[in-house]
């Protein structure tokens, strides 16, 4: 498959009062055209931290790139400059926020917002912009588009504003779109609605999608292939049903473990105990260590290999590496 987008080895830290906090530690993935990534893991992983640094979002200072590489059509978006990053944002790189109130100007009408975007990065006319906005409302299923373009953002419901969301941020027919928790905010029955339609636009545009969220029952409906993200690394990547069905990570095991199903007998909810690791000063070895019911001594030493359990399944344990034994000895 196509890769659309290659984050390779990134690295973000944020200087607060009370030191460096390493919120990104060496993270690696690829997107390919036309497929749904979904990052999960606990609030305070890195997920977010890592989706705005794809289109250079964190501020800085506080926030700094301190190593890594995130290609995109052949070019390395950590080099390039604000102009040329303009022209990245939103017309090949889009951006769906958690809270759609936060993410709409108040006192613009919905029409304008939309319009906004697309006469930023190409050369249209207003009435051609109009009608490309209207295309969009109907495509995010809102009725009546003609009316609702005059409309302000209080005058729709959470949902709808989400739906708005989501058009804006396709205006420009984008390669990638990223959705930061983008159903978090919206009860089930939206929720639902909000996947359905992420699916249906997909198929219509082959646009490639990074999800993040920690909600497992989201990422089972939508993703192609899910990376599970433990204190600012990428302890676990692989296909749906590899990270399901053969989870190899203990930490993915308790995610899997921690969530609700309908054929769960009363307190068979197994929560994951421990918290995650300061991370103004990071383990030398496993993260999750502390956490683990299988840890060794190893693991408290040095971080694991990546381990391939297939071409698309790779994992960083050392539970699944049989050099572990010998490396007792050697640190």
């Amino acid at each position: 498959m196509e890769k659309i987008l290659q984050v390779k080895d990134l690295h973000v830290s944020f200087s607060t009062y009370g030191g460096e906090v390493k919120a990104v530690r060496g993270v690696t993935f690829d997107l390919h055209k036309g497929e749904t990534l979904a990052i999960v893991g606990e609030s305070g992983c890195g997920k977010s931290v890592t989706s705005q640094t794809i289109m250079r979002l964190i501020p800085e200072p506080p926030g700094r790139i301190t190593g890594g590489e995130i290609i995109f059509k052949n070019k390395d978006v950590i080099k390039l400059k604000e102009p040329e990053l303009r022209k990245i944002r939103g017309a090949n790189i889009s951006m769906i926020f958690q809270d759609p109130i936060t993410a709409l100007n108040p006192t613009i009408t919905i029409g304008e917002q939309i319009m906004e975007g697309i006469r930023q990065h190409k050369k249209i006319t207003r009435e051609e912009a109009k009608q490309k906005a209207i295309e969009m409302l109907m495509l995010v299923g809102i009725p009546n588009p003609e009316i609702r373009l005059k409309q302000y953002p209080h005058q729709f419901s959470g949902g709808m504003r989400q739906r708005i969301v989501i058009a804006m941020a396709l205006v420009c027919e984008p390669d990638v779109l990223i959705a930061d928790e983008p159903t978090t905010a919206l009860d089930v029955t939206i929720q639902a609605q909000i996947l359905e339609l992420f699916r249906e636009i997909q198929k219509k545009t082959e646009v490639s999608i990074i999800l993040i969220t920690h909600d497992l029952g989201v990422v089972a409906q939508v993703a192609d292939r899910i990376a599970v993200m433990y204190a600012g690394k990428i302890v676990e990547l692989g296909t749906r049903r590899e990270i399901f069905y053969k989870p190899k990570h203990p930490y993915t095991k308790g995610l899997l473990q921690s969530v609700p199903r309908l054929d769960m007998e009363k307190g068979d909810l197994i929560p994951i105990p421990g918290t995650p690791p300061d991370l103004f000063s990071p383990p030398v070895g496993c993260a999750f260590a502390a956490r683990c019911p299988y840890v060794m001594e190893v693991c408290d030493r040095v971080y694991p290999f990546k381990t391939y359990i297939s071409t698309q399944h790779h994992v960083d344990c050392w539970l699944q590496d049989d050099r572990a034994k010998r490396l007792v000895s050697t640190y």
